[in-house]
């Protein structure tokens, strides 16, 4: 294989994706797809195994949050390029998964159109921004006091905007396979570090802060 070509691993739990990207990328000469992942566990033994220039991972998998597997990635290979692709608001994430480590953020809305430049970006080492993370990201910088769910491990903001999109702590469980309890310790600390007192605040304060969609 050609020194030239960038070595790349899609991570994501739906196949129809992965195979529209891989479609997308078929058509360039100088990235190829090297090996699939469908959770993070998969993802970050296959990076272990097989040398790659780029990840490209999803930030819902299955079996943990992305940005978990991003910060595991980048431990075990610092020189690892992670491309972040998510279905969610571009501030949501995006922040959150840049301080991790990522190289870049891309909703699956946009990878059609950005997903080659911004693979090619990363492999140079470079972040790629999108101009609405950019903003995002300024915005961030320039804020004198954090919001208040920016103080939230990634756990704990998880567990926020899934309670805030109507699921129950044993739905939460279920989705992230931890324990109800798990679930409720991460729910208990999120309302101490928000001073906010039950559900209903919590859906308050996300639809407010645009943490989900209101619709």
């Amino acid at each position: 294989m050609s020194p030239s070509i960038i070595k790349v691993i899609l991570a994501d739990d739906h196949a129809i994706l992965r195979d529209g990207l891989k479609q997308i990328l078929s058509e360039t000469d100088d990235i190829q797809v090297i090996a699939e992942a469908e959770s993070a566990t998969e993802a970050i033994m296959i990076a272990r195994k097989n040398p790659a220039d780029v990840v490209v991972l999803d930030i819902s998998l299955p079996d943990r949050n992305g940005v978990e597997a991003l910060k595991t990635l980048k431990k075990e290979n610092p020189n690892l390029a992670v491309l972040m692709l998510s279905m969610h608001k571009e501030d949501q994430y995006a922040i959150r998964s840049l301080k991790a480590g990522a190289s870049g953020y891309l909703t699956k809305q946009g990878a059609s159109s950005e997903l080659v430049t911004a693979i090619r970006t990363v492999a140079k080492g470079k972040k790629y921004l999108t101009a609405s993370v950019a903003e995002s990201l300024a915005n961030h910088l320039g804020d004198e006091e954090k919001p208040l769910h920016q103080t939230l491990s990634d756990r704990e903001f998880q567990t926020l905007t899934m309670i805030a999109s109507g699921m129950t702590v044993g739905e939460i469980a279920e989705k992230l396979c931890l324990s109800v309890k798990t679930i409720s310790v991460y729910r208990a600390r999120l309302l101490e570090k928000m001073r906010l007192h039950n559900n209903s605040e919590i859906t308050h304060y996300a639809i407010k802060n645009h943490l989900i969609d209101s619709q």
